[in-house]
């Protein structure tokens, strides 16, 4: 199984990108937070043999041709081992935050996956730049601004989702899904896969040309897992992500948590995430329990997940999870 985890910042970014390599990851990816979500992967791309990945960049704020660029130039810089993850973020986050329109994200982020191919088939095979949408369009490819073929062809394009349209979409457009941290085995497999495979079906492509990739919250070692639970309480207090709370019939406390996370109660938040909760939605424990969850929960789904924690982790706990995986 190949384990890719994060990379939190810029600065030490080599150093970290080694050593998690040296500790058994195949690969490292961004998120976008308190820093940009490709300047840690420029770096990364200097580590050889490690896949790298934005996961996920925000699409809507960005034009098509400014992700065009990064994207071809990471995947150049990575001789081919770089993934474009894209997703949408939420509606409260894009137009209070980025200052954007949020309006119809399901048919939006597709029109953006045809934009980026479009552009990479102008500088790839010489094809006329000719793609006109509804909320993009890109008609004009001077020869100043092409990059020329990329040598390891264009990168990959992986959209994140949850809900059932944007993961059916998902199928039908990308070259692969990165299903949100926050969900569970029952998710997976009784809404997510079904999800894929309408998709695919509707678009007439085959499960080998598109990859899963589920994301897992780990917690490694703390018997309480504060920091798991507050992660648990802010994803759980949002209401797009919900639906995996329904799933297992805890379906209230999300407007609980939303309404606690609008009075600043973030430490009370945490409380309402029970054991039960906890260990149905993160891996939590010894590294070999990790292992065990992660198996039990993505088994004849994928053979690549990410690893997604609160904060750094340590080294000498990624290899014993990797060594018990494999």
């Amino acid at each position: 199984m190949r384990v890719m985890t994060a990379l939190f910042g810029p600065v030490d970014a080599v150093e970290r990108a080694t050593a998690l390599r040296e500790a058994g990851a195949s690969g490292v990816f961004t998120f976008e937070g308190p820093h940009d979500v490709f300047t840690p992967l420029v770096s990364a791309t200097t580590v050889t043999g490690l896949d790298v990945m934005s996961n996920v960049a925000i699409a809507f704020p960005r034009n098509p041709i400014q992700l065009a660029h990064q994207a071809n130039d990471l995947q150049l810089l990575a001789e081919g081992r770089f993934i474009l993850g894209l997703g949408t973020q939420v509606r409260a986050q894009i137009e209070k935050r980025y200052g954007v329109e949020f309006d119809h994200p399901v048919d939006r982020m597709k029109e953006m996956v045809g934009a980026l191919r479009a552009i990479f088939a102008s500088w790839n095979d010489g094809e006329r730049l000719d793609f006109r949408g509804d909320y993009y369009r890109h008609t004009l490819m001077t020869p100043t601004f092409v990059p020329g073929p990329n040598p390891y062809g264009p990168p990959p394009i992986y959209l994140g989702a949850l809900g059932p349209r944007m993961t059916r979409a998902t199928a039908e457009v990308a070259d692969g899904l990165l299903v949100m941290p926050f969900g569970s085995k029952r998710f997976l497999h009784e809404t997510t896969m079904p999800g894929v495979r309408a998709g695919l079906a509707a678009a007439g492509r085959s499960a080998d040309d598109f990859e899963v990739v589920p994301e897992i919250i780990v917690s490694v070692g703390d018997d309480d897992h504060a920091s798991t639970r507050m992660l648990l309480a802010f994803y759980g207090s949002t209401p797009a992500y919900r639906p995996v709370l329904d799933a297992h019939g805890w379906g209230d406390l999300q407007p609980e948590l939303n309404l606690m996370s609008k009075q600043g109660r973030w430490q009370e938040m945490a409380t309402l995430i029970d054991d039960e909760i906890l260990h149905t939605i993160a891996a939590c424990g010894s590294p070999a329990e990790v292992a065990a969850h992660i198996r039990d929960r993505v088994e004849g789904v994928s053979d690549r997940i990410c690893l997604y924690q609160p904060g750094p982790i340590a080294v000498d706990a990624l290899s014993e999870i990797v060594d018990a995986l494999r």
